[in-house]
C-alpha cells in the first residue's frame, strides 16, 4: 500500500496543479476579451488607422 502511495501522490499532484492552470489561464482570456470589449465600445466601433508610437504610449499610460 506505501508503494501505490509513493506513485500516487505525485500524480493526484500534478492533476491539482494542471487544473489550476487552466483555470488561471481561462480567467485571463475571459478578462482580456472583456477589456478588448470596453475598449471597442468606448471608441463606438469607429476604426482607428494605425496610432503613431508617441499616441500609443500615451494612450498605455493613460
Amino acid at each position: 500500500m506505501d508503494a501505490i502511495q509513493k506513485i500516487a501522490l505525485p500524480i493526484v499532484g500534478i492533476v491539482a496543479v494542471a487544473a489550476v492552470t487552466f483555470y488561471a489561464v481561462s480567467f485571463n482570456e475571459i478578462r482580456e476579451k472583456s477589456l478588448k470589449d470596453y475598449e471597442d465600445k468606448e471608441n463606438d466601433g469607429a476604426f482607428q488607422s494605425s496610432l503613431s508610437s508617441r499616441a500609443r504610449r500615451a494612450r498605455k499610460k493613460s
